[in-house]
């Protein structure tokens, strides 16, 4: 069993910065490929920011220039490093990761999410 714990959430004001963490963990080799979703009150969840095993990454027009997504294959640690917030950005983000486990299978995993608030 493999377990995604994200970490770093909290209450910031418009203009600042978080850095969101996801740390794998359990029977597993590594991760593949890497994401962070997001989800708002009364909207569906959304696609944030994706990493590749190789590194290569992918936005949603509305973070880009301002979210990094990067990873540390030593660590099993993906971040989400989140730069001049929005209100709008406001929204409970979910880390997702394909994993490959120690049975060598690929299997998709959730995490139970982190509340980022940007308000004054």
């Amino acid at each position: 069993q493999v377990q995604l714990m994200e970490s770093g959430g909290g209450l910031v004001q418009p203009g600042g910065s978080l850095r969101l963490s996801c740390l794998a963990s359990g029977r597993m080799f590594n991760i593949n490929n890497g994401a962070w979703y997001r989800q708002a009150p009364g909207k569906l969840r959304e696609l944030v920011a994706q990493i590749g095993s190789g590194g290569s990454t992918n936005y949603a027009d509305s973070v880009k220039g301002r979210f990094t997504i990067s990873r540390d294959n030593a660590q099993n640690t993906v971040y989400l490093q989140m730069n001049s917030l929005k209100p709008e950005d406001t929204a409970v983000y979910y880390c997702n990761a394909d994993i490959w486990e120690r049975q060598r299978t690929l299997k998709n995993y959730w995490g139970q999410g982190t509340q980022v608030t940007v308000s004054s």
